[in-house]
C-alpha cells in the first residue's frame, strides 16, 4: 500500500509541471500582455513598463518561468487585486468555509444516495425503481443555482424556517477559533453559535448536494443490480447465508468499489463548483471569492484556484486508491 501511495504521489509532480506551463503561457498571453491585464485597457506605456519592470516580465521567459515556480514552492501565489493580500492567505481564510459546505453537501448526498441507489436495486422495474430514477433525473438536469434560489425562497423567505445567507447570525457572539463555525461552537461549548452556523448550512449544502446525490443513485444502483447477478451472490444464496448478511458482506462490499470513485470525483466537483451556490447565499467561501475574481480579472486569484483543486484532485484521488484496499481485499493481494 505505502508502495501505490508512493507512486501516485510520484505522478502528481508532473501533473502540476505541466498545469504550471499551461498558467504560465495563459497569463502571457493575454491581450496586451500581463501588464495590461492587471492595469486595464487605458493603462499608459509608461505604467506598463513599470509593471513589467516589477514583475519581471521584461526578461527571458525561462528565467520568468523558473521565477514564477520558485514562488508557488516558496507557497508564493502572489497578490490579490481585489483585497492586496496574499492569495494563500485568502485562500486560508476562505477555505474552512467551503470545507463546511462541502462536507454538509457529501453528507447529504452519500446518506440519501446510497440507500436509495440500494432500494432502488432490489426493486429493479418496480415503482420504487422507476420513482428513484426520475428523481435522479431531476437531480441532474435542474441547475445548482435555479435550487439554490428555490430553497431561499421557499424555506427561508416564504417559510422563515432557515437563515437567507450568511454562514452566521453577526449579533450572536461567537469564539472562532478553527474558522471551522460549527467546530468552533462545539469546542468552546457555545452551542448557540454552532447551531445557527449549522442552520446556515442546511440550504447552501442541499442545494450543492443534489447532483452528486442523483449521480451517486444511478451510479449505486447499476453497480448494485451488477452484483447481485455475480457468481458468489448465488453461491451466498445456495448456502442458507441470512439475507442480511448477504447484502452487507457480498452485495454492499463489492459494490461499493465505484461509488467511492464517485464520491471522490465529486467531492472535487464540489468544491470546485460552488461558485453559483455560495454566490446565491452570500456565502464567504472560495467560491464566492473566486467569482468577484473572475469580475476583477483578479488573474493572481484564478491562477493559484487553478493550482489549488488540482492538488486537492490529484490528493482525493490518491484518498480514492488507498479506499479500494479497505474495501476490497484483492487490491491489497496485488
Amino acid at each position: 500500500m505505502l508502495r501505490v501511495i508512493g507512486k501516485r504521489i510520484a505522478l502528481l509532480i508532473p501533473t502540476l509541471v505541466g498545469l504550471s506551463i499551461l498558467l504560465f503561457l495563459w497569463v502571457r498571453s493575454l491581450p496586451g500582455g500581463p501588464a495590461t491585464a492587471l492595469l486595464g485597457d487605458k493603462a499608459t506605456p509608461e505604467a506598463v513598463d513599470r509593471i513589467n519592470e516589477a514583475y519581471g516580465f521584461n526578461k527571458p521567459i525561462i528565467e520568468q518561468y523558473f521565477t514564477y515556480i520558485g514562488k508557488m514552492l516558496s507557497g508564493d501565489f502572489g497578490t490579490s487585486l481585489q483585497t492586496n493580500r496574499p492569495v494563500l492567505e485568502e485562500f486560508a481564510t476562505r477555505f474552512p468555509a467551503t470545507v463546511e459546505l462541502t462536507v454538509v453537501a457529501l453528507v447529504f448526498a452519500i446518506g440519501i444516495g446510497i440507500p436509495l441507489g440500494y432500494w432502488a436495486a432490489t426493486h429493479v422495474n418496480k415503482w420504487q425503481d422507476n420513482l428513484s430514477v426520475v428523481l435522479s433525473l431531476f437531480g441532474v438536469v435542474i441547475p445548482v443555482f435555479f435550487l439554490a434560489f428555490i430553497f431561499k425562497w421557499l424555506f427561508a423567505i416564504k417559510l422563515p424556517i432557515f437563515p437567507t445567507d450568511g454562514r452566521q447570525n453577526p449579533r450572536i457572539d461567537a469564539t472562532h477559533v478553527t474558522d471551522f463555525y460549527v467546530l468552533d461552537g462545539i469546542l468552546t461549548a457555545e452551542w448557540d453559535a454552532a447551531w445557527d452556523a449549522f442552520m446556515h448550512l442546511v440550504l447552501p449544502g442541499i442545494a450543492l448536494g443534489t447532483i452528486p446525490l442523483a449521480i451517486i443513485v444511478r451510479i449505486t444502483r447499476a453497480s448494485v443490480l451488477e452484483v447481485q447477478n455475480a457468481d458468489f451472490v448465488r453461491t451466498a444464496k445456495a448456502k442458507g447465508l441470512t439475507p442480511r448478511l448477504i447484502r452487507n458482506r457480498f452485495v454492499l462490499r463489492n459494490a461499493m468499489l465505484p461509488v467511492s470513485t464517485t464520491i471522490g470525483l465529486q467531492t472535487g466537483l464540489l468544491i470546485s463548483g460552488a461558485v453559483l451556490t455560495e454566490t446565491v447565499f452570500a456565502f464567504n467561501g472560495i467560491g464566492r471569492f473566486l467569482r468577484d475574481a473572475i469580475f476583477n480579472l483578479d488573474y493572481p486569484v484564478l491562477q493559484g484556484f487553478i493550482i489549488f483543486i488540482a492538488i486537492l484532485y490529484s490528493l482525493i484521488n490518491l484518498l480514492v486508491d488507498v479506499s479500494y484496499g479497505f474495501i476490497d481485499p484483492r487490491v491489497r493481494v496485488q
